[in-house]
C-alpha cells in the first residue's frame, strides 16, 4: 500500500484522545440538559397558575354567595370578585345584604367594595390575621310596627362579613360610610343619619398578647345630617362573653331643624330654631352597663304663635306651647341653653333604667347654678380631644365645671 508522503501516522494514545474530544463535543452540556427539563416544567406551572387565577374569582364568588345565603332571615348579593395575589388579598364589589322577611325598602348592609387582605405586619408576632376595608358602606336601622319589617340591633351582617375571610379579622377600616335610622311607617318618614363615617378598629385578635382587659380600640368621626361633627372613641374586650367596653361620644352643633321629622314622630312637636350638642359616656363590665347622656340645646325656639296656629291641630298647638314654655323657663339665660344629664344603668338583656330624680335635679342645676358644657363629666386622659374617663353616675348633680 502506498502512503501519501505528507500524511502522518499518529500514535495510538493520541488517536483515542482525539476521539474522546469529538465525543464530548457531540454530547449536550449538562446545564443545557437541565434547562431543557426546567423550561417545560415552568411552562406547565405557569399554565396551571393562569388557569387557577382565572377560575379563582368564579370559585370564590360561588363560596361567597353560599356563605351569604346561610342565614334564613337575610339574603346576600355581590358583584365582581377581584384577586390581588401580590398582597394576599381579594375584593368584592357591590355587596348587598337584605332582609327577606317583611317589606323593608332598604338593605340592612351594603358597600361599594369590601377588601380582605392579610395583615403582613402581624407575622412578626407569629400570627396570621386579616384586615377588612369597607369603602362607602351603608348600614340601615329601620323601626316598624312588626319585627318582620324592622331592622334593629346588631344583626348578622358582621358575622356574615367575617365568614368571607379564612383568617381572623384583626383590623377593620371604614371609608366614607354612612349609618341611617329610618322610619317609613309614619306621617313624616324619618331618616336620621351619620355620613362621611371614617372608622378604624384595631387589635381585635390581641396579636401582642396584651394583659390589659380592654385590648381593642375603636376610633370614629362622622358628620351628623351632613352638618354637625360627631366623634367616638371606644376600647373593648373582644374575647369577653358578655359586653365589656368603655365608650365616649360627642356631637357638636347640630341644627335642630334637620331632625324635625324625628321630633314630630316621637315627641309631637317641632323645632323652630336652635343648636344641639350631645355627650354620651358608657362603660360595661360583663354585661352590666352604666353611663350618662348629656343633651344640650342652645338658642332654642319651640313655639311660634303665628306659625303653630296655622300648621298645628288644637292638641298639638297646646302641646307645642307647653313644651316651648317649659324649656324657656328652665333654660340657663346667660348661655341660652336648656340641658341636663341623664344617668342610667342597663344590662345585656336590654333592660334600661334612668335616674329620673337625678335628671330633674340636673335640669335645675343647668338652669340656675351652672350651665353644662359639651364635655365629659369627669377629668381624665385626653384622647383625640375627648376627656376619656370612667363615668360616675352616683351623684344626681354633676361636678362643677362640666
Amino acid at each position: 500500500m502506498r502512503h501519501n508522503k505528507d500524511s502522518k501516522i499518529l500514535p495510538e494514545g493520541a488517536a483515542k484522545e482525539g476521539a474522546n474530544k469529538q465525543e464530548r463535543h457531540s454530547q449536550p452540556h449538562p446545564r443545557v440538559h437541565r434547562w431543557r427539563k426546567i423550561i417545560p416544567t415552568l411552562l406547565v406551572l405557569v399554565v396551571i397558575l393562569a388557569l387557577a387565577r382565572a377560575l379563582m374569582p368564579w370559585a370564590v364568588r360561588d363560596y361567597v354567595n353560599r356563605t351569604l345565603d346561610r342565614n334564613p332571615l337575610y339574603s346576600g348579593r355581590i358583584g365582581r370578585v377581584t384577586f390581588h395575589l401580590w398582597r394576599g388579598a381579594y375584593s368584592i364589589d357591590d355587596v348587598n345584604i337584605s332582609k327577606t322577611t317583611g317589606n323593608v325598602p332598604v338593605p340592612f348592609f351594603s358597600s361599594k367594595r369590601v377588601d380582605f387582605a392579610i395583615q403582613w405586619g402581624t407575622l412578626l408576632h407569629r400570627k396570621i390575621v386579616g384586615r377588612v376595608l369597607m369603602i362607602q358602606p351603608e348600614l340601615n336601622f329601620v323601626q316598624a310596627k312588626s319585627d318582620e319589617e324592622s331592622q334593629v340591633g346588631g344583626g348578622p351582617w358582621l358575622q356574615m362579613i367575617q365568614d368571607l375571610f379564612p383568617f381572623d379579622i384583626n383590623r377593620a377600616v371604614v371609608q366614607d360610610g354612612s349609618v341611617h335610622f329610618r322610619v317609613f311607617q309614619s306621617d313624616q318618614p324619618v331618616d336620621v343619619y351619620l355620613s362621611k363615617v371614617e372608622l378604624t378598629v384595631d387589635n381585635l385578635s390581641n396579636i401582642r398578647n396584651e394583659t390589659k382587659p380592654l385590648v381593642s380600640s375603636v376610633n370614629m368621626t362622622a358628620l351628623a345630617m351632613d352638618q354637625a361633627q360627631f366623634e367616638l372613641i371606644m376600647t373593648l374586650d373582644p374575647f369577653s362573653y358578655r359586653p365589656t367596653f368603655h365608650v365616649a361620644a360627642r356631637l357638636l352643633g347640630l341644627d335642630v331643624t334637620r331632625i324635625n321629622d324625628l321630633a314630630l314622630t316621637y315627641g309631637k312637636f317641632d323645632f323652630k330654631r336652635g343648636w344641639f350638642d350631645l355627650v354620651v359616656e358608657m362603660q360595661a363590665n360583663e354585661g352590666q352597663i352604666s353611663g350618662y347622656i348629656k343633651p344640650l340645646f342652645r338658642n332654642l325656639k319651640l313655639f311660634s304663635l303665628s306659625k303653630d296656629l296655622k300648621e298645628d291641630s288644637v292638641l298639638q298647638f297646646f302641646w307645642q306651647a307647653v313644651v316651648g314654655a317649659t324649656t324657656a323657663a328652665l333654660k340657663n339665660f346667660p348661655r341660652d341653653q336648656f340641658g341636663t344629664v341623664i344617668p342610667f344603668t342597663a344590662d345585656a338583656t336590654g333592660t334600661t333604667s334612668a335616674d329620673i330624680l337625678a335628671t330633674i335635679g340636673n335640669i335645675l342645676r343647668n338652669a340656675f347654678i351652672r350651665a353644662y358644657l359639651p364635655l365629659l363629666q369627669n377629668g381624665g386622659q385626653s384622647v383625640e380631644g375627648l376627656q376619656f374617663s370612667p363615668p360616675d353616675v352616683t351623684s344626681p348633680i354633676s361636678p362643677t365645671g362640666s
